[in-house]
């Protein structure tokens, strides 16, 4: 390899500020003159009226159109290449998702309308629940979180009001050093201590341990399953029935379950309620370009808790939402949940089918193992169980140079690819954690393994040329620790000279 093969120079790497570019005076539109005689409006609204508009841009129309173009070619997505980050599946987010979502009776549908003028869009609900349930093996779901986070608490809410409900909802909730970062501040928010459990030599739940720490006083345990070291839990079948034996419930964190889905389901091994990411693993918008989704199913004896309403079939057969529900644990959002993302979602399911969906998963396995095996040797690999979706490595070998997990990850974007995770999971110290998902060929593939096998070189023969990377980006190597404690979250306008 001669060199980064896909990173280029940008054409304007210092965009000022549009506060920068403004001129006193410039305007970039011209209303028509008043055609309704003129009105005071100091004496329309009073004390009301504002004199000061304060501090906005003053440009033209050209300055406008291409500041925003050139900070529009800032932003590094899928959509722009490999976005190799781990334990967030950044999906791609297929096109014709996008025109589903913009048809026009379900873009403009309000959710004041009538039942029977809401047909469509509650059929477009009801379908995406069935397809959900058949996909995880459960009973009942809502589809009202509006993202994951937001359906773990939501299933956790389940479980408390389920043990409440059998007269005790318990103190504690476990969850494993290999589970989400969010699982533990959702046990927390909804009134649960949480207890750390220690994974094995293998990476996955040691089930000694569980058996040591569960008792009357557990009121579940939060598994991800893939683990984030993308480790199947081979004995979750027994992980199960250490939680039931004792009256707790398994929850089930399902951002991996693009490793999962067609080939294995959740309700099926013994969970009782679980999410899922719709923007994870059926490609609906992710991130700041969302809202995310994030449904919760589950087994029958939780659905008499689930957020009213829900979508329910009537004796005539048309659809309509079920209010009645004494046991719910009542709304975790306004109206129906992000509705435009279960268009969307549906959309990737209808689009593949059942063998489509099942040969996604295999894709994002077989890329992931191909990335290990290709990269094997080349960083160290701290856990020698078979990989699912995503793998994760660690920077044991270059650390005998100096460098780290961080500063490999901003040489690789000199290589012209997004960061993988950098130091998670937690119990990898140095972890590069990488997700290629099942969309990315062969050839892109290689040009990343390329470039990592070429930054892993160049820390032995040129260890400061990664330490001082990235070097193609607007803006170098950033004081991380400044930016932390002092961060500029956004343009403020001098004060004005006392001579003025």
């Amino acid at each position: 390899m001669s060199g980064p093969k896909k990173a280029t120079t940008h054409v304007n790497q210092n965009e000022g500020l549009i506060f920068e570019k403004s001129s006193p005076g410039k305007k970039a539109y011209r209303l028509e003159p008043l055609d309704v005689p003129a009105v005071d409006a100091a004496k329309l609204l009073g004390a009301a009226v504002r004199a000061d508009v304060g501090h906005l841009p003053e440009v033209s129309e050209i300055e406008i159109i291409r500041h925003f173009t050139r900070l529009s070619t800032w932003n590094y997505g899928v959509d722009t290449g490999l976005y190799p980050l781990g334990s967030c599946t950044m999906k791609y987010n297929a096109r014709v998702n996008e025109v589903a979502a913009r048809i026009d009776g379900l873009a403009y549908a309000h959710p004041y309308q009538p039942e029977r003028l809401s047909q469509g869009a509650l059929r477009v609900m009801k379908t995406l629940a069935d397809c959900l349930l058949e996909i995880t093996g459960q009973d009942a779901i809502t589809l009202q979180p509006a993202a994951g986070a937001h359906g773990e608490m939501t299933g956790i809410l389940l479980i408390r009001a389920f043990l409440q409900s059998q007269g005790n909802p318990r103190k504690k909730i476990l969850i494993p050093d290999s589970a989400h970062g969010t699982n533990p501040a959702t046990a927390a928010i909804c009134g649960y201590a949480v207890e750390n459990l220690k994974s094995n030599a293998a990476g996955m739940v040691d089930v000694p341990s569980l058996v040591a720490q569960m008792n009357e006083d557990v009121a579940g345990l939060m598994l991800t399953n893939p683990n984030t070291l993308g480790v199947f839990e081979q004995e979750i079948h027994k992980i199960a029935d250490v939680l039931h034996s004792k009256g707790g419930l398994l929850y089930m964190d399902g951002a991996n379950m693009n490793a999962l889905v067609g080939k294995t389901r959740p309700g099926d091994f013994g969970v009782d309620v679980m999410h899922l990411n719709l923007h994870k693993t059926f490609s609906t918008p992710h991130g700041g370009g969302g809202p995310g989704s994030g449904p919760v199913a589950c087994k029958k004896h939780l659905e008499p808790f689930l957020p009213a309403p829900v979508v329910c079939e009537k004796p005539d057969g048309t659809l309509g939402f079920d209010y009645n529900r004494p046991k719910s644990i009542g709304r975790v959002r306004a109206w129906y949940g992000n509705f435009g993302m279960h268009v969307r979602a549906l959309a990737y399911i209808l689009a593949n089918g059942p063998d489509g969906l099942r040969m996604t998963t295999e894709d994002a396995v077989l890329n992931a193992n191909y990335i290990r095996k290709r990269l094997e040797g080349v960083y160290d690999l701290p856990y020698s169980t078979p990989s699912m979706h995503e793998v994760v490595f660690s920077d044991r070998k270059q650390t005998a140079k100096g460098l780290k997990t961080g500063d490999i990850a901003k040489r690789l974007i000199d290589y012209g690819f997004h960061p993988y995770t950098v130091s998670f999971p937690l119990i990898v110290p140095g972890a590069l954690m990488i997700e290629p998902t099942e969309s990315e060929s062969k050839e892109e593939l290689d040009l990343f393994i390329d470039a990592m096998r070429e930054i892993a070189r160049e820390c032995e023969q040129d260890p400061q040329l990664v330490l001082d990377a990235p070097h193609t980006t607007r803006l170098s190597r950033l004081d991380e620790v400044l930016a932390a404690r002092k961060p500029v979250l956004r343009w403020k306008p001098q004060a004005k000279s006392a001579a003025e």
